[in-house]
């Protein structure tokens, strides 16, 4: 099943959703706030309508601003990730994610992927 959903309320924000080989990637960027419930809902939705147990990976990279609701986005993932065995990954998360993740007390509690998966270095 091929999944894509994405919404962008403003040129510089939003949410996205796409498989890469066996993975499901949530692409979140720019200011991730109340804004983008919409792509969050619809991200969610496919995430629960899918099925399976393929890994999840939240690519945080290009998050600018993270309110509350970014944030809830994020443990929302997470914790239906916790409720059906599927793997959530954190894929480099900005400093923003990283910063209000430890805020509210789940700093390193989502698993990061492995650079060398991202191809990316850090």
């Amino acid at each position: 099943m091929e999944l894509e959903t994405s919404s962008d309320p403003g040129p510089s924000s939003g949410i996205s959703a796409r498989t890469e080989g066996d993975t499901t990637v949530l692409v979140l960027w720019g200011e991730v706030d109340a804004a983008l419930r919409e792509a969050a809902s619809d991200a969610m939705a496919a995430l629960a309508a899918r099925g399976t147990t393929r890994p999840v990976v939240l690519d945080a990279r290009d998050v600018t601003f993270i309110d509350s609701s970014g944030i809830a986005f994020i443990l929302q993932v997470y914790m239906l990730g916790q409720e059906t065995a599927t793997p959530v990954l954190l894929r480099a998360p900005s400093p923003a994610v990283s910063e209000v993740l430890e805020m509210v007390g789940m700093g390193g509690r989502i698993p990061l992927e492995h650079a060398e998966a991202t191809g990316r270095i850090g």
